[in-house]
């Protein structure tokens, strides 16, 4: 049986109750099971999970998010899947791009104004972005399983951790044959 209700997007919240109150309101939320597009390069493993604080102001709000999730990745020494935890932590402004009550259009106010995250023009606070974006920061450049990683064996290519890797040294290519009595000088 299909519901009538439509669907809610886990990180977007109607706000034109709390651009309603005086400022020091406080809205709160939770965020369970969103998940997100973050791109072409990176894959969410878990879900978004945590909590929003939405706190009026005298100009907007206030959004303060602490959100849990992992991606999907790969080891970069010895190329298992793995999933890496991400925390992030938002604080930003959020200014209304409608007034509430005149319906006109808000202008920004100050220098750097325009940068800052802004409401739908149907009081909705859609962090989607913010939080995508803080998700591609906290990507781990070299991602590892473990810190202690061996990796992968340059001879065979396979995981260190797997068992002894001892290569004869008849497998040596024949165009490094010149290097083998080569030795470092000390001075």
């Amino acid at each position: 049986m299909r519901s009538n209700r439509p669907a809610v997007e886990p990180l977007v919240w109607n706000v034109a109750g709390l651009l309603d109150d005086e400022p020091g309101a406080t809205r709160d939320y939770v965020v369970a099971g969103a998940t997100i597009d973050l791109g072409d390069d990176l894959r969410l493993a878990d879900p978004i999970e945590g909590h929003v604080r939405l706190a009026r102001t005298n100009r907007g709000l206030l959004v303060i998010a602490e959100l849990d999730t992992s991606l999907a990745a790969e080891c970069s020494r010895c190329v298992r899947d793995i999933e890496v935890p991400i925390h992030i932590s938002i604080e930003e402004e959020a200014l209304p791009s409608i007034d509430l009550h005149s319906g006109h259009a808000v202008v920004a106010r100050e220098e750097g104004d325009d940068e800052l995250l802004r409401l739908t023009d149907h009081h909705e606070l859609d962090i989607e972005t913010p939080v995508r974006e803080a998700i591609q920061l906290a990507e781990p450049i070299a991602p590892l399983c473990r810190a202690d990683c061996p990796g992968l064996c340059l001879v065979c290519g396979e995981r260190l951790e797997d068992g002894v890797h001892d290569h004869p040294d008849d497998d040596l290519d024949p165009r490094l044959e010149a290097l083998r009595n080569f030795k470092a000088d000390d001075g």
